[in-house]
C-alpha cells in the first residue's frame, strides 16, 4: 500500500488538534512546529478538512482551529477521505486492468486487503488514539520541547538590543 504524506500529515495534524482540543483554538503554526509539517501544506490540508466538516476555524486574535465534531466521532478513515487519500493496494487502482486490459491473478487478494485496511481505519477514532498511553507520552514530549523553545527564545536577547 502506498500511503502518501498527505494522509500521514492529515492524521498527525488532526490527532495533534484532538490532543489540544480542550484548550483555546489551536493555530496551525503550533501544529506545524510540533509535527514538523510545512505551514503551507497544513493550510492546504485544513482547507479540505474544514470543507468536509471535520474542523472549524475561529478568526481573529486568539483564533485557530478546533475539531468540529467530538474526537470519538472522527475516524482515521474519515480524515483520510477528507484529504482525498485513497486506500488502495491494487496495482490497477481497482480498475481490473492490472495486466493490460484484464485483471491479474491476485486482484481479489488485494481488494480483500483494501477492505481490511478500511475496516481497521474506520474502527479507530481520534478519541481512542488520544487515550492511548504511548500517544500521550509523545504529545507530552512534543509540548515540552515546544515550551522549552518558546522559553529559550524569550530569554535570549534579540539582536536589536545590541
Amino acid at each position: 500500500m502506498k500511503l502518501t504524506t498527505k494522509g500521514r500529515y492529515a492524521v498527525n495534524a488532526m490527532l495533534d488538534l484532538a490532543l489540544h482540543n480542550d484548550k483555546a483554538p489551536i493555530n496551525l503554526t503550533d501544529i506545524s512546529a510540533r509535527q514538523d509539517i510545512s505551514l503551507t501544506y497544513l493550510e492546504q490540508l485544513f482547507s479540505k478538512l474544514r470543507k468536509k466538516g471535520l474542523v472549524e476555524s475561529i478568526r481573529g486574535p486568539g483564533g485557530g482551529y478546533r475539531l468540529a465534531l467530538d474526537a470519538d466521532e472522527i475516524t482515521i478513515m474519515r480524515v483520510m477521505y477528507a484529504v482525498d487519500e485513497p486506500i488502495d493496494v491494487t496495482r490497477c487502482g481497482g480498475q481490473q486492468n492490472c495486466m493490460g486490459d484484464v485483471r491479474c491473478l491476485t486482484h481479489d487478494l488485494w481488494l480483500g486487503l483494501n477492505r481490511h485496511i478500511a475496516e481497521y481505519l474506520n474502527g479507530i477514532s481520534l478519541g481512542e488514539m488520544v487515550r492511548m498511553n504511548n500517544v500521550k507520552q509523545v504529545a507530552d514530549r512534543q509540548d515540552a520541547i515546544m515550551l522549552k523553545d518558546v522559553t529559550h527564545m524569550a530569554a535570549t536577547p534579540s539582536d536589536a538590543t545590541h
